[in-house]
């Protein structure tokens, strides 16, 4: 599970940011909404979080970075080649924060240990990179790697933790690449997990990496996935009988988005066509529906079902961008709360999302205060993450208003006229 996003000097991310995913001692639906990790330090983890902002305050750069980093892990070691340099964006609106590098730091929790894990980057090489392993209450160093400028060199320092050729694999780190990506392309076994879990373990979903049927396509393809996802759709209050897919390869073309460095590519390829067609049945009669004559909710929905119960059944983190988008506020509730009922949501999945659906607030039930977090942009345009439990509201204190009138922050300035004259 997600325990803890730091990040720094990233996009509108100026000053260190946290998000914290580590609950309060508040017993408030802790039943439901947090899940046990059997670590003192942080007995208690969200399922799920849920960020506020006005447009442009930098809720989605929060995602982005998230993303970003994920990225540099994932890609440094094989897709950078060695004079590459980075697109990574620090924050502009100064001239020492743009000189700086930007810093990434994830804690998470796999198969009962803890790992704290980030780096530090300009956009031509590595600075900064360590990995600190929590098998018992102390925390195992199991490497540090720091950038000295006056030898213009890489100083490694390693733990007895990590097994393994660390001679071999920090030869073969290049300044643009992580040393844990490189060494888990030469085979590291301890650093594998710390990996795996950025590439498998972590789903974003955001305005560069959209929703798509794919995930719900594959699983429309196999019985019992259908009926899950019938399932899902129904319980909408979809009028759904059935749902069928006919695929075909065709000629055609793709575009790849290169985060690292920033470049769009289009390639020339086959590609596979889906042909998704819904039945409805109503008391008074039958229709098949096409995949673009359903509403965007319906198709936002369909794209969402597939993910969304892969991610319950894995145990994943889900972290999207503006989850209400084009789907009614009601369903966006029972979304939330598929990841709070522990009869679904079985192995710890997790749910972050930003929204601008204020209602969700003072929904019954729904979150606690520590679930809620808020961000805005001070008078030099730099982004700041607060949660609402720092601010004590009452237990029956009206979220929603309090929040729409400023009390929280993360709202925008308006003026009478949005700037237009009579």
């Amino acid at each position: 599970m997600l325990v803890e996003f730091r990040i720094k000097n990233f996009c509108s991310l100026r000053d260190e940011q946290v998000l914290s995913l580590v609950a309060t001692k508040d017993k408030t639906l802790q039943d439901s909404n947090t899940q046990a990790t059997g670590i003192s330090a942080a007995p208690n983890v969200l399922r799920s979080v849920v960020i506020y902002g006005a447009n442009a305050s930098g809720k989605s750069n929060l995602i982005k970075a998230l993303q970003y980093m994920r990225g540099v892990v994932t890609e440094s070691a094989t897709a950078i080649a060695p004079s590459q340099i980075f697109g990574v964006q620090p924050f502009r609106l100064d001239s020492d924060s743009a000189n700086q590098p930007s810093e990434f730091e994830v804690t998470f929790l796999l198969d009962g240990v803890r790992y704290q894990y980030g780096f530090a980057m300009t956009a031509q090489r590595i600075v900064g990179e360590h990995l600190l392993v929590y098998k018992a209450f102390k925390p195992q160093k199991w490497f540090t790697r720091r950038f000295d400028i006056d030898t213009g060199k890489d100083i490694y320092e390693f733990g007895s933790g990590l097994k393994g050729p660390k001679n071999l694999w920090e030869g073969a780190t290049r300044p643009n690449a992580l040393f844990l990506s490189m060494a888990v392309q030469l085979n590291s076994i301890d650093l594998r997990p710390v990996f795996e879990w950025f590439s498998n373990q972590l789903v974003i979903f955001n305005e560069q990496s959209q929703l798509s049927p794919q995930v719900s396509i594959q699983m429309l393809k196999h019985a019992q996935g259908r009926k899950d996802i019938c399932n899902f759709l129904t319980n909408a209050d979809l009028s759904l009988s059935d749902i069928e897919v006919e695929t075909r390869t065709v000629p055609g073309q793709s575009v790849h988005l290169d985060l690292l460095v920033g470049k769009t590519e289009v390639r020339v390829e086959n590609i596979e066509e889906h042909k998704v067609r819904f039945h409805h049945v109503t008391k008074h009669g039958t229709a098949v529906f096409d995949l673009l004559e359903e509403s965007n909710g319906t198709r936002n929905l369909l794209f969402l079902a597939g993910p969304v119960l892969n991610i319950l059944r894995k145990g994943l983190t889900l972290i999207i961008d503006e989850l209400d988008t084009s789907l009614h506020t009601l369903l966006v509730r029972e979304l939330v709360r598929l990841f709070h009922l522990s009869d679904i949501n079985t192995k710890g999945a997790q749910l972050v999302f930003t929204t601008h659906d204020t209602s969700l607030l003072d929904a019954p039930d729904l979150f606690r205060r520590d679930q809620v977090w808020f961000v805005e942009k001070n008078q030099d345009q730099a982004s700041s993450l607060i949660n609402l439990s720092e601010f004590s509201p009452r237990k029956n204190e009206a979220l929603e208003r309090g929040y729409l009138i400023g009390r929280y922050g993360g709202i925008p300035f308006i003026n009478d006229t949005l700037g237009f004259k009579n």
